[in-house]
């Protein structure tokens, strides 16, 4: 009969690769469902308002400096390329919500322009930001 021995100096060994692959399927699971806000990239003065509510889902934002400069993702605009850029975001990261952030001093009929791309583009909600005042 042969008989196994055990070596003193053999320890338990755990294996540490099924924990790793549930830590890397966790980490890919997150990373997947995680939404990412597209924001404008810029501080706006905005118009203060007495009544105004939080929207939740809202994933792209739209700045409008006082002298026209349209600012979407971190960069700047031109008025004609808004609704192209909203169509590729929308590609990327679907929503049903664009908020703009107007600075106080900016012109209206830049605003409407911004409003009709984005309604060109498929988003029918649009929201103004406003400061709580």
């Amino acid at each position: 009969m042969a008989r196994k021995r055990i070596r003193e100096d053999e320890e338990a060994v755990i294996d540490m690769t099924p924990m790793l692959d549930i830590v890397f399927i966790m980490l890919i699971f997150f990373i997947v469902t995680t939404s990412f806000v597209k924001e404008a990239g810029i501080e706006v003065n905005k118009p203060k308002a007495a009544n105004q509510t939080k929207q939740k889902n809202a994933n792209i934002f739209i700045a409008i400096k006082d002298n026209g400069e349209i600012w979407l993702d971190k960069g700047r605009v031109d008025i004609e390329r808004v609704g192209a850029r909203i169509e590729k975001l929308l590609a990327e990261q679907p929503t049903d919500v664009v908020i703009i952030q107007a600075d106080k001093d900016a012109k209206h009929g830049v605003v409407v322009k911004v409003m009709d791309a984005i309604k060109e583009a498929g988003i029918d909600r649009i929201s103004i930001a406003a400061a709580k005042g």
